[in-house]
């Protein structure tokens, strides 16, 4: 057969293992990408109930702070605001580190350090919400 005569096939950057698995290079580029999305459009969704949460407790007390966030649908949109910002923040800053640390040892270190400030951040968070909220 000539060069004219084969199909011609588009040549593809992935690897045989990737092409089978259908994977990506990293192995989870994206639910990575999906996951961000979703919850992107999560804290959109949340993003104006918890403004107006946080505007009504500007210059409040703990009492009054304990009153509002004892309504079980204040405490739960501030949680699920929490619980979506904090997995957004993981996601995004793992890709960063992913993208600009060449060093593997270091971006090892870092991904593993993000992933606790994110844990960190999110149940420190939703402790004091739970803890607002009770009363304690």
């Amino acid at each position: 057969m000539s060069a004219p005569d084969m199909p011609h096939k588009h040549p593809s950057m992935r690897t045989p293992l990737g092409r089978v698995r259908n994977l990506g290079s990293a192995r989870s580029g994206t639910s990575d990408f999906f996951r961000q999305r979703i919850t992107a459009v999560a804290m959109i969704l949340l993003l104006v109930p918890s403004i107006v949460i946080v505007m009504k407790l500007l210059g409040s007390n703990q009492a009054t702070a304990s009153q509002v966030l004892g309504n079980p649908l204040v405490a739960v949109i501030m949680i699920l605001f929490i619980i979506a910002s904090c997995w957004h923040m993981k996601i995004g800053m793992q890709v960063v580190l992913e993208d600009y640390i060449h060093d593997e040892k270091l971006k090892l270190a870092l991904i593993i350090g993000n992933h606790f400030f994110c844990w960190s951040v999110g149940l420190a968070s939703i402790y004091a919400i739970v803890k607002l909220s009770s009363g304690v």
